[in-house]
């Protein structure tokens, strides 16, 4: 299996090695060609991920928000979408203290989760900073929220309780009887943690280009 180099990124390849330096990014003189280019960094790395799940048979995992959101941003990134990249980058900061608790300190760290959850955090960052957050993200980010759930509800397997789609967590049925009670308090919270990010981020780096961009 030949390897592709995206500066440090590897993406496996069945064909002919190729390179893609970020040197021929910067080169791009065209500042709006250029921004949308950054497309292709979260796009590898979401189709990196897609390969690893590929291979261990569990590409239900693929509708984690942290790894859909990749493609999300990417999407967003190429077609210039304000609001997506925002929704992007507020799911992905969440995600990237939850990959963390629960991916690394109990599996450990593999190479296409890395890419998917650091690289596309480092990526998102870059282009809020360009786009900015206006304060109404979070409702954007909640209903993004929903649509996963539900699709990660109908669409992957009960074992994998994606995005806790099909019951809680284990450790709260000590706190909750019913799944309908843990779900809404998820919700809740959820929604309350979105609204937050997106008025800090909103401090920072108030909104520059409308939601369409």
């Amino acid at each position: 299996m030949n390897v592709i180099l995206i500066e440090s990124v590897y993406v496996a390849d069945r064909k002919k090695p190729t390179f893609i330096g970020i040197s021929n990014l910067v080169s791009i003189k065209d500042p709006d060609l250029r921004f949308r280019m950054l497309g292709v960094f979260p796009l590898v790395f979401f189709f990196a991920q897609a390969e690893h799940y590929w291979r261990v048979q569990q590409l239900g995992h693929m509708l984690w928000m942290c790894n859909v959101g990749d493609l999300l941003l990417a999407i967003g990134l190429f077609f210039r979408k304000p609001v997506l990249i925002r929704i992007a980058v507020i799911w992905m900061i969440p995600g990237f203290f939850i990959w963390f608790r629960f991916v690394v300190l109990e599996w450990g760290l593999f190479f296409s989760s890395v890419l998917a959850h650091v690289g596309g955090i480092l990526v998102g960052l870059i282009a809020l900073k360009k786009v900015g957050v206006d304060k109404a993200s979070w409702l954007y980010a909640f209903g993004w929220y929903l649509l996963i759930q539900i699709l990660s509800r109908f669409l992957t397997a009960a074992d994998l309780n994606v995005n806790l789609s099909h019951r809680m967590q284990p450790g709260f049925e000590r706190i909750f009887s019913a799944y309908w009670q843990f779900w809404l308090t998820a919700a809740l919270l959820t929604a309350f943690v979105l609204w937050l990010l997106a008025a800090l981020l909103a401090r920072f780096w108030p909104s520059t280009m409308s939601k369409s961009g």
